[in-house]
């Protein structure tokens, strides 16, 4: 086994520093889940965040793998914890909800897995180059997570309207921050575009997450309604996950 020194140690100790802000964000709707488990009902809570997830994860777990992109290890063992945790909030959501929408994320699912199998039939028998197959991949990867981003867009447009932070947790906000920053240095270290692009606009967004706190914090309203609707809760755990390309 070769002896990690100079850049690619340093390399391998910021992913792993990107592992753990990257599991802190995959586990933020660990407390809906805990909800719909104990109330045995999905309320008005969303499965789209959760599937497109899955979709993000199967994305980068591929673009890290050997025969698309070498040396990307610790790409593939965060996305391939976050794809089990998505995939578990999935089957909680399936397992509590109507028929309907059980239908629908039957439809979605089956939807991602046809995407998935023409995207890595395309790279594996059009591509033959590492370099080829990671900038192919690495583009639908960077577009699916700029799509994901709509989410922190709808928590920082609904915090300059209501002038509040009351959905926009501080903790969570630093984390986005963290994880784009820390996936940003990642790439810089051994030069990644994909991941670069992904994260730096990650970061941007955390910081002015950041910001949008410092302004509005003091004319958020304090002791206001003790019960958070679904939707609302949903939007301050849900959006954080989009806004790094790892995560």
């Amino acid at each position: 086994m070769t002896k990690l020194q100079g850049p690619e140690l340093a390399r391998f100790i910021v992913g792993i520093v990107g592992n753990i802000t990257s599991f802190f964000l995959f586990g933020s709707p660990i407390p809906t889940f805990w909800r719909i488990w104990k109330n045995k009902s999905v309320e008005e809570f969303k499965f789209h965040p959760y599937v497109a997830a899955i979709m993000n994860c199967m994305f980068w777990i591929f673009y890290g793998a050997p025969i698309v992109h070498p040396d990307s290890t610790l790409v593939i063992t965060i996305n391939s914890i976050g794809l089990v945790l998505e995939v578990a909030y999935t089957i909680i959501y399936f397992t509590y909800t109507d028929k309907k929408k059980r239908m629908q994320v039957i439809l979605f699912l089956l939807g991602e897995l046809m995407i998935f199998a023409i995207l890595a039939s395309v790279t594996l028998k059009v591509f033959h180059t590492h370099k080829a197959r990671s900038n192919f991949v690495g583009a639908f990867c960077v577009v699916f997570g700029i799509i994901l981003y709509s989410s922190p867009l709808t928590v920082m447009v609904k915090v300059i309207k209501t002038k509040s932070v009351e959905f926009m947790p501080f903790f969570l906000s630093l984390a986005a921050f963290s994880n784009g920053l820390v996936w940003a240095v990642y790439a810089l270290i051994k030069f990644d575009l994909y991941i670069l692009i992904g994260n730096g606009i990650g970061a941007l967004l955390g910081a002015a997450q950041l910001i949008l706190y410092a302004i509005y914090y003091k004319t958020t309203p304090r002791g206001g309604n003790d019960v958070e609707k679904p939707s609302q809760v949903q939007m301050s755990t849900g959006a954080y996950r989009g806004s790094g390309a790892v995560a």
